[in-house]
């Protein structure tokens, strides 16, 4: 029952690895995107959309491309999501909005565009696609406790991973992420060394917000088998307090995901009352919070939040 429940666990932490990565990039860049849950939904929308056209093209549902049925839904669903970053980009960064205002209009639009646009979409063949998304190596089985919680993940699992590590290795030991970092931190020293402000911000928003969207389409073709029995904004809001919990390090948020994914099925494997399932799934939270005061009180500089995180640069005051 161990085994079962810590696959079950590592397998829905995809959704928060995704999100927390996503955010995690974007606030390095010093933006608090609070739009990840609308973020979120729009990259399922995106992807289940990019399903329904490809899976309409063929003339037999029989003729299914295993490669194209995983391939198309992760690059629509990075379009949408990546669009939506690029606008909040756009209000944030060039228009110099306020971030939190924006991120909870992005969010709102996001939850309303999903509720509204996802009854246009033809769900009738998602749970074959869906089994396209779980497909895990074949060998899992004859490996016993090994292969299951090691090799029974989909792709868009081992997509998580692949891009969680590789993030964390460029914001600490590349250029690319020492600059990204610095902008973080202090725009004005940055500007002022010749590094392009505006570029780093929309370049790392658009992509923490298309990685974040693959998180919503894992959560949706992945974990509910191509269903949409519950809402995906809740993960959003685990995701960008995971960010809080890996104190800004998406090496760290591997872990934390995992953490949070137990914390959320747990109730799932206890014998109690469904009110007391939904107050232990505050447990999350409630670990972010003591997190928070912890890395408060200890005010270490390395586990603190960007500098000018929230705070819009105006060039003209450097």
């Amino acid at each position: 029952m161990f085994v079962t429940f810590l696959f079950n666990a590592i397998r829905f932490s995809t959704t928060f690895m995704f999100g927390s990565t996503g955010e995690t990039i974007t606030e390095k860049a010093g933006h608090l995107n609070l739009g990840i849950p609308g973020i979120m939904c729009v990259g399922a929308v995106g992807g289940c959309i990019g399903e329904s056209l490809y899976i309409k093209s063929l003339s037999d549902i029989s003729q299914i491309n295993p490669f194209l049925a995983v391939l198309i839904p992760i690059l629509f669903a990075m379009l949408c999501s990546g669009l939506l970053g690029l606008l909040y980009s756009f209000l944030t960064v060039t228009l110099r909005c306020n971030q939190n205002v924006t991120g909870l209009a992005i969010t709102t639009f996001g939850v309303g565009f999903t509720n509204f646009f996802i009854n246009t979409v033809d769900k009738t063949n998602f749970n074959v696609a869906s089994k396209f998304f779980t497909k895990s190596f074949p060998f899992a089985d004859s490996l016993d406790w090994f292969g299951q919680i090691f090799f029974s993940y989909g792709a868009l699992g081992y997509l998580a991973i692949a891009i969680s590590i590789p993030g964390a290795i460029t914001l600490k030991k590349t250029r690319l992420g020492l600059n990204l970092c610095a902008v973080g931190e202090n725009p004005a020293t940055a500007d002022a060394a010749g590094i392009n402000v505006t570029a780093y911000k929309y370049g790392a928003t658009c992509i923490g917000s298309a990685i974040a969207g693959l998180g919503g389409l894992f959560y949706i073709m992945d974990y509910l088998n191509g269903s949409w029995e519950y809402s995906i904004d809740a993960m959003g809001w685990l995701a960008i307090a995971l960010v809080i919990f890996s104190i800004w390090r998406p090496n760290w948020g591997i872990l934390g995901s995992i953490l949070f994914g137990a914390l959320y099925i747990a109730p799932s494997y206890l014998n109690v009352s469904f009110s007391q399932k939904e107050l232990l799934k505050m447990a999350p939270y409630v670990v972010t919070i003591l997190v928070l005061i912890v890395t408060s009180i200890r005010s270490k500089k390395e586990n603190q939040p960007p500098a000018s995180l929230g705070l819009s640069y105006f060039r003209e005051e450097r």
